[in-house]
């Protein structure tokens, strides 16, 4: 039977849900509803011993088969004394209805106080259904599909008991070294910002407390993109103008947008480790910005003050990582081992830990999980996980993320009757691959393949030709990656290319090849897979290339000799239906890049937002300007790039500005083809002189347009001093007058361009 206390908590809780239900009945004003939530938050916390308090701060893995025997020894017995005792706020990596109703049962009906835990997963591009990876979504530039890509990852994770996703990651980056791009929006803030906000509004919908929702999760504050050299979990070295104007955007979006959680980051910043960094966490986020939710470390990163040289032992890892707003331990144990003693030691204050617990109790009253610690836990609801319309969803922003990089001939889209097509490659076959990194709870193999995609299409004929592996063997998530130097396949790959009317390839990176400690200081097509593209090439030139990687490549062969080359990206569940739909032209391609992809490795980091350079150009015909010896500075595809089957005609450039201060600008697009399609039109500013030296382009507005064929539509954007305006070194948000150049147009590499003067 329940304790008096813990009946008394679950009526605060039922109380609390009938304020959020009735608020409007009640006519409470906003304010009204926040100071009932802090005295229900407030009467819990008096309740509640230091230890307990503590506890909330504690987050472990799951740590034993849970629906068998509980563990009798070691370090899972202690953490199972710990659940037991109310030392637990939160669990992850546990999943599924049965399991979660395991653990959150010892958290409800066997501690003094009953608190229901909160469950987190890893939910970052799908749950069962795997959406294409989040690189490659961004790549849609499509809100709406992104939100709804979050919110169908939510729905089935929700379904199978979480209530918590560590997701989106917003990190920005320009260096495809860096394995985890995959899981972010690419190099620029503007467009990284929109990007967090869509999907936090599509995790956490518009009412957190249904079943349907999940909390998400901002990561990694701050930085964790700009590691040296592209190495994951290295140092990070940033001026404060890039920290203000290139890091901090999407994560000041993601705030705004009410995100529940954040995550800070493996790297230091300054010296610091971004866990124990008050300037990031107490400043800046708590701060400035008002961010009301509760801050969680990543995996064991508060234990890694140690190594990283800032923190002696796990009992100064408690004191700095509290101290500097870090409110819930990941798998460290330092606050369940040592910060009841640096309390009552009078090292801590406890109302710091108050303010933590009580931002981790916040999210689980607005969860519902105290009226309810079961309400994501029904089997039958279980059942609906991939049903029919979630996988038309995800096909849906899979067409939409596939990128146009080259189409020389009109090879594509290809004819779909009469044609004899060499499909070669290891990863056209592939039914595992195609779900990328971080897949959650997906089961392997459970992609469409390519071959399978076309194989939808009967009129032509598909001879199918592996050619290479890309990998000995599947890695799996926790494995390196071994490739492939085996060239046994290609000479049956040469034959079926000869006897072939149009051969495709499909080639790239296994999904395990990018992803979280995935760096790579090669970033062409592993193993002998170029080598075997180029082989192909002289027999059979009417080659289609379908890439499918997680990370810009650097592809200059390629580039310069295949005449179609199509960025598929890992795409998640329904890859190969999504990729036929487009090579066949069921689908007219609309994405663009959001990274740059290099020409060589040595380009990187590479980003179309860089700065001119005193010697921009080789003004005196001489060689000390800012150049490579061996290669062109610009990029070989550029951010913003992509085809269509469609063509587009941009002109009538015109910029005014308005009575507001604000400067319009609009733009007459036209499809001078004979197919409907879609593009993104983007709008760029160049400020040519300011008190802190700006990029050459800076991305501050777009649209994605559908245009019928010969149709003409004018296209209007507003730029307000959100748009002018920069930080400057301090981190003071600045709007200054003078003069700038705007650009619009299908890329970064837009010519048409005009100027205005504005007067702050």
């Amino acid at each position: 039977m329940k304790s008096n206390t813990t009946i008394a908590l679950f009526i605060l809780g039922i109380i609390h849900v009938s304020i959020i239900g009735c608020q409007s009945d009640l006519k409470m004003t906003p304010n009204e509803h926040n100071n009932a939530v802090e005295t229900k938050l407030d009467s819990l916390l008096a309740l509640m011993t230091l230890e307990e308090k503590v506890g909330q701060m504690n987050q472990y893995n799951g740590f034993w088969e849970v629906t068998g025997p509980a563990p009798k020894d070691g370090a899972a017995a202690k953490k199972y004394e710990h659940l037991r005792k109310g030392l637990v706020g939160s669990m992850l990596n546990v999943k599924g209805v049965k399991n979660v109703v395991e653990v959150q049962k010892i958290a409800v009906e066997e501690t003094r106080l009953g608190i229901p835990l909160i469950i987190g997963f890893d939910v970052i591009h799908g749950y069962k259904t795997m959406s294409p990876i989040p690189l490659a979504e961004s790549a849609s530039w499509d809100l709406e599909a992104m939100k709804k890509s979050a919110a169908v990852a939510a729905d089935e994770a929700a379904a199978s008991g979480i209530n918590w996703t560590f997701a989106p990651m917003v990190d920005i980056s320009r260096d495809a070294r860096w394995g985890r791009v995959m899981e972010g929006a690419g190099e620029d803030p503007f467009l990284g910002a929109k990007i967090a906000e869509a999907r936090i509004r599509g995790f956490q919908g518009e009412d957190l407390s249904t079943n349907s929702t999940i909390a998400a999760c901002a990561k990694h504050f701050a930085a964790y993109g700009f590691a040296q050299a592209g190495r994951d979990y290295n140092t990070v070295d940033i001026g404060t103008s890039t920290l203000f104007n290139q890091v901090f955007p999407p994560f000041k979006a993601a705030s705004k947008a009410k995100v529940k959680t954040f995550m800070n980051a493996f790297n230091i910043l300054n010296g610091i480790p971004a866990t124990g960094n008050s300037f990031l966490q107490r400043d800046i986020l708590k701060g400035e910005w008002g961010f009301e939710g509760f801050v969680i470390s990543d995996w064991g990163s508060l234990k890694e003050m140690i190594p990283h040289g800032y923190a002696k032992d796990l009992t100064q890892v408690a004191e700095i990582a509290v101290n500097a707003g870090s409110d819930m331990d990941m798998e460290s144990y330092a606050y369940v081992e040592e910060l009841v003693k640096l309390v009552n030691d009078g090292v801590v204050k406890e109302s710091l830990v108050d303010d933590a617990v009580k931002r981790i109790l916040k999210v689980k009253f607005e969860l519902g999980l105290f009226d309810d610690p079961y309400k994501y836990c029904s089997i039958e609801r279980e059942k609906t996980i991939g049903r029919p319309e979630l996988q038309e969803a995800v096909l849906d922003v899979a067409k939409k993320s596939i990128v146009l990089l080259k189409n020389e001939n009109q090879l594509l889209p290809l004819k779909k009757n009469g044609l004899t097509i060499g499909l070669i490659g290891s990863l056209a076959g592939d039914k595992d691959s195609p779900l990328g990194s971080w897949r959650a709870a997906a089961e392997s193999n459970s992609a469409v393949s390519v071959l399978e995609g076309l194989q939808k299409y009967s009129g032509n004929t598909i001879h199918y030709d592996k050619g290479v592996d890309v990998l000995t063997q599947n890695p799996g998530f926790l494995m390196e990656a071994e490739v492939s130097y085996d060239k046994s396949g290609f000479k049956s790959a040469i034959a079926t290319a000869k006897k072939s009317d149009v051969v495709i390839m499909v080639l790239g990176e296994h999904g395990f090849q990018s992803g979280e400690g995935r760096s790579r200081t090669q970033i062409g097509l592993p193993g002998v897979q170029q080598e075997l593209l180029e082989e192909i090439y002289k027999v059979n030139k009417n080659l289609i290339l379908i890439l499918n990687n997680g990370r810009p490549l650097a592809i200059p062969w390629a580039a310069e000799n295949i005449p179609s080359i199509v960025e598929a990206w890992h795409l998640g569940t329904q890859s190969g239906n999504a990729i036929a739909e487009v090579l066949y032209g069921d689908y007219n391609p609309s994405g663009k890049l959001t990274m740059s992809f290099p020409r060589s490795v040595g380009q990187v980091p590479i980003m179309y937002n860089r700065y001119n350079t005193g010697r921009p150009i080789n003004a005196e015909a001489n060689v000390f300007w800012s150049h490579y010896s061996d290669e062109l500075n610009e990029p070989l595809f550029p951010f913003g790039h992509g085809l269509s089957y469609s063509t587009f005609k941009y002109e009538n450039l015109i910029v005014n500005s308005n009575s507001k201060n604000e400067i319009t600008v609009s733009v007459d697009i036209t499809n001078t083809s004979k197919i409907e399609g879609k593009e993104v039109v983007q709008v760029y500013i160049h400020d040519l002189v300011a008190s802190v030296a700006r990029p050459i382009k800076e991305l501050k507005g777009f649209e994605l347009i559908k245009l019928k064929a010969g149709e003409t539509k004018t296209v209007s954007f507003v730029l307000s001093k959100e748009e002018l305006g920069f930080y400057n070194n301090i981190g003071k948000w600045v709007v200054e007058s003078g003069d700038f150049k705007i650009f619009v147009g299908g890329s970064s590499e837009t010519r048409l361009e005009t100027h205005f003067t504005y007067t702050n």
